[in-house]
């Protein structure tokens, strides 16, 4: 008697759960096509962080999903060379004109340069060597002898 009552219960739920698989296949597209916009994802990913109570695991999830954004965002095409090198002489500007002169020297492919943007930064180094020429000395004044205080000849 139970096999035939578990056969008509499996069957009473057959349909139901194919209803409910069929009727699911239109959600999972939609969510589907809502993950392919980067932007959309991310106000929705974003939207669910501002539910966390603590800062540090809320800041943690923006974070995430800022670099989610980032990374699923097309990269820009490269700059033009010409750019690159006005881009990189404009750094100079704001310095006072010895530095800049200096800076702009450092841009140009002058002395050494090491690092990399992967390791943190580009180190340009470039030695400037300054002959410092000291100033003439100036004799102090001699303060004039009177002749008075001279002592007379001896006769």
């Amino acid at each position: 008697m139970t096999t035939t009552r578990q056969r008509s219960l499996n069957l009473t739920w057959a349909p139901l759960m194919l209803l409910a698989a069929l009727g699911s296949g239109g959600a999972l597209a939609a969510d589907n096509a809502a993950t392919t916009d980067p932007h959309a994802r991310y106000q929705r990913e974003g939207g669910a962080c501002y539910a966390i109570k603590s800062f540090d695991e809320r800041a943690e999830c923006l974070s995430e999903a800022g670099l989610h954004l980032a990374n699923s965002l097309p990269t820009p095409a490269v700059e033009l060379p010409e750019a690159l090198a006005r881009n990189a002489l404009r750094r100079c500007e704001p310095l006072p004109e010895p530095d800049r002169k200096d800076c702009m020297a450092r841009m140009q492919g002058q002395g050494t340069t090491s690092g990399s943007v992967a390791a943190g930064g580009i180190y340009r180094e470039l030695v400037t060597r300054e002959v410092v020429v000291p100033a003439p000395k100036v004799p102090e004044p001699v303060a004039p002898v009177e002749p008075a205080a001279l002592p007379a000849p001896a006769k």
